[in-house]
């Protein structure tokens, strides 16, 4: 064995304190891109949420500050500031600075908590450059302040005696380190998409986000005192409901408490959203499988007493159940178990039962003493299953599995030679011209070409029968080989890189927002994965002399005019489409991972990309209408 290959005690490295967490963050947060970056909000935010569940806390106020910092401050009873016995040390330092110290493992603090790895605070100090925690409790203001992770040698002070009628509480300022993230800009409407979910789910909280980066100061306050009730209500504004009413109840069991707020409305698409402890856990978990099964054993049973299947020669499935019904389910748990920090999935045995059990019990004796209601939401899975079975019998290509069991894979696609999901990429390109360059113009180790001809259905409008006879959909799905909707397995995909590569124009976004909607609502799991992304190409090549440079948009294309070419460049092209770059361009701007910028897409709140998805692609036509008065630019609006 020679020196360099030597593998002995001496090459055992032990990382220290928060160092693990330096080292790899993405163990922690999730990744070091905008997601991981939103994160470190959202773990102090959540310690503030637990003192509002304990009941010490009314307000929580989160500010992005323009020197790049984030405070949050909320008026709960301040983090403990005496000195740790085991420690020897503050408890504020000892919380900041260590990983799994916390006041939420021994139920005497925190019944309830949603922070309870006890890491979330510490990392949000090990992954920021600087860090300053202001602490008012036991009649004074205490400071601490910490260097990437390390407290400051005398940054623990008493700082002042605290004012009459000055409200306890705690404020934490933090500066993430850009050494570790991406990049470390917030994005305001993320943040107040969770902001606004966390009010939600704690009626009575007041939670505001103020950004001051401008000049205009941007301040959202969100208040809702009817909880999860007012949250079916947002979620439904672009849609047509058919029960005025939202189906609420609660109800608790072995120190397990379960709230549901449903309502039925007349769309195709489901909104189901589930929480434990004000945690989204996206990935669902034990309750949501729990609401499931009993919601359709309930509607099931009021069907059947009623005489509602006498037409389907069967029971409904859950699919049927679920279309078109919006759901909030919310449980809180003494001792949750989450997959992973990022909590993205619940997997207590038990609250399946208890769930099962409140949604069988009052659900039922809602539709009971609520026939109106109760015949509106099985009216509409009835009508969902006479669908699903009217297309069985439809013609071979309309049926789903018929669809799709070929193992032909479609004649338009250029196949990769890899067969290595891992290192496998679909290019899913808009048209035929741009479809031929991109194949000429590809890696064929590791990238796939699949042209789409024209705009692909709205699949927020059409059941699945309809949406499985468009042969673009087909050939997508065939292709990526994991199936669609209810028998989708992302494990069974051939790649694990959807890239969407459409022009820089407004059809070109269009296409894009078409495929998106068709991901989103019926292979989901690619984009939770991380595994979808739009291609960025070019509007802009600028040459001057032997050197090129290409611009993403028309102000990047003025300042390499300016700086690059001293306002005089020898040729600006622009780039209409995707069909006029010859192959080596296509390769060098827009498919060559050493060049290339792709944009990830993400569903990091998945009940506001559900509701954005229903207000732009959805029936509705008022909704969206505002939406685009809200949000267009440098446009007049003239009603016609």
């Amino acid at each position: 064995m020679s020196e360099g290959n030597e593998y002995g005690a001496g090459q055992i490295q032990v990382l220290e304190g928060l160092q693990a967490v330096q080292k790899r963050p993405a163990m922690y947060i999730g990744s070091t891109d905008a997601r991981g970056l939103h994160h470190l909000v959202y773990e102090v935010v959540d310690n503030a949420i637990d003192e509002a569940l304990a009941g010490y806390c009314d307000e929580i106020e989160v500010t992005l500050e323009e020197n790049g910092a984030v405070s949050v401050t909320d008026d709960g009873r301040g983090i403990p500031v005496d000195t740790h016995e085991e420690y020897d040390r503050p408890a504020v330092e000892v919380i900041m600075t260590v990983l799994h110290a916390g006041g939420k493992f021994d139920k005497q603090s925190y019944q309830v908590s949603g922070g309870l790895h006890g890491v979330g605070v510490s990392v949000v100090n090990a992954l920021s450059k600087w860090l300053e925690v202001e602490i008012r409790r036991d009649g004074a203001v205490w400071r601490h302040e910490f260097d990437h992770g390390e407290p400051e040698p005398d940054g623990f002070e008493r700082a002042r005696d605290l004012r009459p009628g000055e409200e306890t509480g705690t404020t934490v300022r933090f500066w993430p380190d850009e050494e570790i993230f991406d990049a470390v800009s917030f994005t305001t409407e993320t943040l107040d998409d969770r902001l606004r979910e966390l009010a939600f789910l704690n009626p009575g909280v007041e939670i505001s986000l103020v950004d001051e980066r401008s000049e205009a100061v941007d301040e959202r306050v969100h208040r809702y005192e009817g909880g999860i009730r007012e949250f079916v209500e947002y979620l439904n504004e672009s849609k047509t409901p058919l029960h005025d009413d939202v189906v609420y109840f609660d109800a608790e069991d072995d120190g397990v408490s379960v709230e549901v707020a449903l309502q039925a409305t007349d769309e195709l698409q489901g909104s189901l959203h589930a929480f434990a402890n004000n945690i989204n856990t996206r990935e669902g978990g034990t309750h949501m499988t729990g609401f499931k099964t009993a919601l359709t054993r309930v509607v099931n049973d009021y069907a059947a007493s009623n005489g509602m299947l006498s037409d389907l020669d069967g029971n409904l499935r859950g699919e049927d159940v679920r279309e078109g019904l919006t759901a909030v389910v919310s449980v809180k748990h003494p001792d949750p178990q989450f997959e992973g920090q990022t909590k993205t999935k619940l997997g207590n045995s038990e609250v399946r039962g208890v769930v099962e059990s409140a949604v069988h019990q009052h659900l039922g004796t809602y539709f009971e003493e609520n026939p109106d209601t109760a015949s509106a939401i099985v009216s509409k899975a009835v009508e969902a299953a006479q669908a699903r079975k009217a297309a069985k019998k439809a013609e071979e290509l309309t049926r789903r599995k018929s669809a799709l069991e070929s193992t032909a894979l479609p004649g338009k696609l250029a196949d990769c030679q890899s067969r290595d999901p891992g290192q496998s990429e679909l290019f899913v390109v808009e048209g035929d011209s741009a479809g031929g360059s991109a194949k000429q113009g590809r890696d064929r180790e590791f990238q796939a070409i699949l042209p789409l001809r024209g705009k692909i259905l709205n699949v927020e409008r059409h059941r699945l029968d309809r949406i499985l006879e468009n042969n673009e959909i087909r050939s997508l799905v065939t292709a990526i080989g994991a199936g669609i909707g209810e028998e989708f397995d992302a494990d069974e995909a051939r790649y694990n890189r959807i890239i969407l590569m459409t022009d820089a124009d407004v059809d070109g976004a269009h296409i894009r927002t078409l495929l998106l909607t068709l991901l989103y609502r019926h292979m989901r799991p690619l984009i939770e994965r991380g595994w979808v992304y739009a291609a960025q190409p070019p509007l802009y090549r600028v040459r001057k002399g032997s050197k090129t440079y290409d611009a993403m948009t028309e102000a990047e294309r003025d300042r390499i005019v300016a700086e690059e070419c001293n306002g005089a460049p020898d040729q600006v092209q622009r780039f209409k489409g995707l069909g006029e770059m010859n192959p080596d361009q296509l390769w060098e701007t827009t498919m060559n991972p050493e060049n290339r910028v792709l944009k990830r897409i993400t569903t990091e709140d998945a009940a506001a990309a559900d509701k954005m998805f229903s207000v732009l692609m959805g029936d509705a036509v008022e909704p969206r209408k505002q939406f685009i008065k809200e949000h267009a630019t440098d446009a007049e609006w003239v009603d016609i």
